[in-house]
This record gives C-alpha cells, structure tokens and sequence, in this order.
C-alpha cells in the first residue's frame, strides 16, 4: 500500500499529515532531482519517482504531534538525550553521508570482528583436514561430543552474556569477550588428548556465547529498521568472508606440519589465535557507546559532527521511539528479564530459530570430512569449500535485500528450505551411486542455501519494539539456533550404521525441511492475525480514546494497541 507523502515547510517545524501519526508507517519522497526510488515496496505497484537529495528527509513520526510525543519521549538519562529534537530537519543528501559514514566507521569494524570470531569457530574444521582426531587419538564420536560440549556451552552463555553486555555496555563487554577467547583458542596448541580437548571446546562456547546478540544490540544503536536488515547480511558475509580466508589460511598454515617437530593444526590454532586477540585490543578502541559518544582521548574529535549526531539520534527515534527508553548501560531486573522470555508473541520466531538449520547443519558440520571420504586430499579440500562459500554470499546478499524490498520475512525463509529440499531429496536418492565431483556439486548447492539467519534476526528486533524485550530476545532467539544445531548433531553423530552416506539421517532432514515451511507459514498467518485484532479494537477508539488509552495503558512494547506486527 503506498502512502501520500506529507508536505513539508523547509522554514517550518510542522509536518501536514496525511496520515494518523500513530500509525504513520509511509516514507515521504521529495521530487524533481537525480535519485530515483519506489514509492512502494511492491516494485511493480509504482513508477519510479525523483528524489531531490536537497529536500527534506525527517521522517514524520508521533513526536510530531504535541499531544501525542509526551507519550514517546526518550527517558532523561537516556545517552543521547541532549541531541534530541523533535523540530530537528536535514536533507536526504545529509543523510546518505550520515549512513555512509556510520557504514564505514561502525559496520566495518562490527564485521571484522565477526570475521575473527568465526575464523577460532571454524578452525577445527580445517584442523580435522590434517588428522587432527588421529593425532590426538580421538574417535569421530569424541569430536562429535565435543561440538556438544561447544553448542551446549554457547547457549548456556547467550542471555548472562547480554545481560552483563546491557550492564557495562557492549562497547566494553565484546572485546573483552574477544581477548579472552583469543588466548583460549591459541592455547588449542597445547591439546594432548580427550581431557583438554573438551575443556578448551567448554570454555571457547562459554566466551563466544553472546557475541552475536551483543553486536545486534550494538548496531540497533545506530541503524533504523529498514537499514538493520542488509547490515546483518553484511554481518554474516564476513562470516562466509572468514570462511575462505580460512581457506587459505589453512592452505598455508597446515604445510607447518613438522615445523619445530609439531603438526600443521597447532600451528593452525595458534597463529588464529594470536590474529582474534590482536583485533580483540584493538576493538577496545574502535567501539564508541553510543552515536554521541564518540570522543575519547585517543579519537579527541570523534567520529561525527554535532550536527551528524543530531541526525542520528532523531531518525533512529522517530523509526523507533522505544529505542530512548534505556540507558546503554542500564541492567535488565530479574522482572524485566521474565517479562521478556514470557513474551508469547516472539514465541513463532523462537521456534523458526529452533529448526531452520536443521536441514543443512549436519551436512555442513561433515562436508570436509565427506570430501575426504570421496577421495580429496588435504589440501584441495580447503580450496574446494571457497566456491561454496562465495555463492552462500551471493544468496545471502540477495534474499536479505529482496527482503526489504518486498518487505516480507516469513515467505523468504520458506523459499530457503525450498532450496534445500530437492537437492536433499538428491542426497537420499543417489548418495553413493555419483561420482566425487557430481556429489560435491549437490552437497554444495544445498549448502549455498539462501541464508535467512540475518533476516530474522532483524525481525525478532522488530517483533520487540523495546530495549528491554530487544535485550533479551536476541539472545534467546540466538540460543534456540544454537539448540537446533545440537538437534541437527543427532542425525549424523554416534549413527556408525548409517555411514557413510546417511540415508536414514537425510529422510529425517527432510522430513524438518516440509515442517519448517509450514512453520513459516503459520507465523506469516499469525502475525497477520494479531494485527487485524489490534487494529479493530485500536479502529474502533475515537481520537481522545486513542490518547487517553496511551496516556494510562499498563502495556509495554509489542503489546500496545497502535504497534503492528511485520511478517
């Protein structure tokens, strides 16, 4: 549906609305210059239309309103409360140099620090390439309890880690993360069997749980709805980014086997090790709080003008009033962190988290060892997973803006697992009758699945529509994800009579491939229907009534009248 877009007086603070800027949810598009951009998300619906990047950008929002912001305002002691204004206006120009600039100072580093964390995540990987288990004596079901131990420990640490994150604030909390699981995953050099093995996989899940939901969080502070999507795409391309620097590193690192009488994975461990806890330092100076906190003395100037930091604040608050109602370094009570895990309307998105990897885990985990087992050598193996890895990109990049394009979540996830269903119906089909090169292409291409993993991460911070639910709905999404691959552990592990080609483990898969389709549907329908029952009753109020309901309402977040859910 498009929206009349809403005249605005350069000279003036007022907007004319169109709409009820309750439930304003239009974007207001200058003409007669040199961008062009779609009035509607549904492409086809609209003409392309001129944007003059001089005229005015301010979104409208309800602190446009007199009688409705008092209801909205930022808290008095919320950081960046001395550059909220209301009456604030910039141009769309200054706001692509404001966005640009946040890509550059704040993005890029968030994903080079994601890039370190999943270069000690998945490292035992290329280890195992070098007979990792054999020279340590492990069996495939001793590395299989040890991702276990890894899975189980990760989660057990998502909700304290946000939770000590929303305390002394993430710019603090994740490079301390990072420098201690740096040393923990360089002291992997030391490995002499069994015993430490578990031990390091213990404490590597244990500090590299919360990461993910920290950095959420973190980026939450500085991007708008529409823009947190593609960010998180980002976010997971750095992911598939370390994985083929991974590659290579392994391509280089393993041909240290014998050096000072040691195996090529020590070297491997090591080496990492010590290039996590070099960014991990450097993170402590990279990460400012918050948009207006950026000074320090090593960065006397910061990172924006005021003038940049006024556009900041203001166009996050009017996407997403609820963003003011915390401090960055406020804690969470034991009530409020109740009153988010009870929150039954994030419970569809927890169960999309507790079995949309399913499917493609299990062979994800075992595609090195597969190829080995079809005949490739240490090295080529390593090269081989680089192609893979590059088009996982290009699927991820592209459902993730198609997503904010269309403006949709729950079919895009469904069309994922469509992806993966013909090529592990392949799997149960043939495996064993195709050649090493026609088997890696399948387990590959299933592999390069779209991965939807960024844009529900995004639409679990819209479902929240507040700090405190935010805070904590991350995290618990993040640990139904990480519940999941232990699931997915079980149809592939401690199964030696179903090796090597797993035919009863991918019947199991697929059968999770058609029910998590139905999942996502049913959580399209629902959110649908939660909708239409709040508009009714919300429709139903007169004006005063809408006022006088906001102005002595109990409910908080997603449960107000006026807050719409997206699907």
């Amino acid at each position: 549906m498009s929206q009349t877009p809403p005249s605005l007086d350069e000279k003036s603070s007022e907007i004319d609305f169109k709409e009820d800027p309750l439930t304003f949810t239009g974007k207001p598009l200058a003409t007669d210059s040199v961008e062009s951009v779609r009035l509607s998300r549904f492409p086809w619906r609209n003409k392309k239309i001129n944007v003059d990047l001089d005229a005015i950008a301010t979104q409208p929002s309800v602190f446009d309103d007199p009688e409705q912001a008092k209801f909205y305002e930022p808290r008095p002691d919320y950081e960046n409360i001395h550059r909220f204004d209301p009456s604030a206006r910039w141009t769309w120009r200054e706001e692509k140099a404001v966005v640009r600039k946040i890509d550059w100072k704040i993005m890029t580093w968030v994903a080079f620090m994601f890039f370190s964390l999943n270069i000690d995540r998945g490292n035992l990987s290329q280890a195992n390439t070098d007979n990792f288990l054999g020279d340590l004596g492990l069996s495939t079901n001793d590395f299989n309890l040890g991702n276990t131990v890894f899975l189980v420990s990760f989660l057990c640490a998502e909700v304290p880690s946000q939770l000590v994150s929303k305390k002394l604030g993430p710019d603090r909390w994740i490079p301390s993360q990072m420098v201690l699981w740096s040393i923990v995953a360089g002291a992997q050099f030391f490995l002499t069997g069994k015993k430490s093995f578990l031990v390091t996989r213990a404490l590597l899940g244990i500090l590299q749980g919360g990461f993910i939901p920290d950095n959420v969080l973190y980026l939450s502070y500085f991007y708008n709805k529409a823009e947190l999507p593609m960010r998180l795409a980002i976010f997971w391309v750095s992911d598939s980014v370390s994985g083929i620097v991974a590659s290579f590193l392994a391509f280089g690192i393993l041909h240290l086997r014998g050096v000072d009488g040691k195996e090529g994975w020590r070297w491997l461990f090591l080496i990492e090790g010590l290039l996590t806890f070099t960014i991990g330092l450097a993170s402590f100076f990279m990460m400012p709080p918050s948009p207006t906190q950026t000074k320090a003395w090593f960065r006397p100037k910061g990172y924006f003008t005021e003038r940049e930091e006024v556009i900041m604040v203001n166009r996050i608050l009017r996407d997403d009033p609820s963003k003011g109602d915390m401090h960055n370094r406020q804690a969470l009570t034991p009530k409020m962190l109740l009153r988010s895990l009870m929150d039954f309307d994030l419970w569809p998105i927890y169960a999309i988290g507790l079995t949309f990897q399913v499917p493609t885990e299990p062979p994800a985990v075992y595609f090195t060892l597969s190829l080995k087992h079809l005949g490739f050598n240490t090295f080529n193996i390593n090269l081989l997973t680089i192609p893979v890895t590059v088009l996982g990109i290009f699927t991820l990049i592209f459902v993730s803006w198609t997503s904010e394009i269309f403006d949709e979540r729950a079919i895009h996830g469904l069309l994922g697992q469509a992806w993966a269903l013909p090529f592990l119906i392949i799997e149960f089909l043939r495996a064993g009758t195709l050649s090493p090169w026609s088997q890696y292409a399948v387990i590959g291409l299933m592999l390069a699945q779209p991965y939807t993993h960024a844009i529900q991460v995004a639409w679990c911070s819209r479902l929240s529509n507040s700090v405190r639910t935010r805070t904590v709905s991350a995290a618990t999404y993040n640990m139904f994800v990480q519940i999941s691959n232990i699931i997915a552990s079980n149809f592939y592990q401690y199964r030696a009579d179903d090796a090597p080609l797993y035919r009863r483990g991918n019947a199991v898969l697929i059968g999770f491939t058609i029910m998590n389709c139905c999942i996502f549907a049913f959580s399209k329908v629902y959110y649908i229907m939660r909708n239409r029952w709040k508009a009714r009753i919300w429709d139903a109020m007169t004006k005063e009534e809408q006022e006088h309901y906001l102005a002595t309402t109990t409910d908080e977040g997603n449960k107000k009248l006026n807050f719409r859910f997206e699907h």
